[in-house]
């Protein structure tokens, strides 16, 4: 999971439980997401890339450089 991008579906930020969509095991999954930086937001449509993983369902990301 680590180094996977995804696109975020729901904002991620301080205090918020945001939601990533990662393509893995040949289709697209939902998974909790948390910012890797405390303070910073990551707006809906963003590509991350997963810094962190959590089994079963929760990342921390940071945004992508595209």
């Amino acid at each position: 999971m680590v180094g996977r991008q995804g696109r975020v579906t729901g904002k991620i930020g301080p205090g918020l439980v945001g939601e990533v969509m990662i393509p893995i095991r040949g289709g697209i999954e939902a998974f909790y997401a948390h910012p890797s930086v405390p303070d910073e937001e990551i707006p809906v449509g963003s590509i991350v890339v997963v810094v962190e993983y959590f089994p079963p369902r929760t990342v921390y990301v940071a945004k992508a450089l595209v």
